[in-house]
C-alpha cells in the first residue's frame, strides 16, 4: 500500500469519525435537554405533593365531629 494511499485511508477514516462524533454529540444534547425538562416536571410534581400532603394534615388535625 502506498503512502498516498495510508494518507487517504486515514483522512476518510477522519472524516467518518468526526461524523460519528458529531451525530453523537446531538443525541447528547437532545438526551439532556429532556434530562432538564424532566428535573424540572419532578421537582414541580414534589412540590405539588408536598401541598398535597400539608393538606391532609391539616384535615387530621382538626377535631373529630360532634357526633363522635
Amino acid at each position: 500500500m502506498s503512502l498516498e494511499q495510508r494518507v487517504t485511508d486515514l483522512e476518510s477514516r477522519l472524516a467518518f469519525q468526526d461524523d460519528t462524533i458529531q451525530s453523537l454529540n446531538d443525541v447528547l444534547v437532545a438526551q439532556q435537554r429532556v434530562v432538564d425538562r424532566l428535573q424540572l416536571q419532578m421537582a414541580a410534581l414534589l412540590k405539588r405533593q408536598e401541598e398535597m400532603v400539608g393538606q391532609f394534615e391539616s384535615f387530621e388535625e382538626e377535631a373529630p365531629p360532634p357526633h363522635y
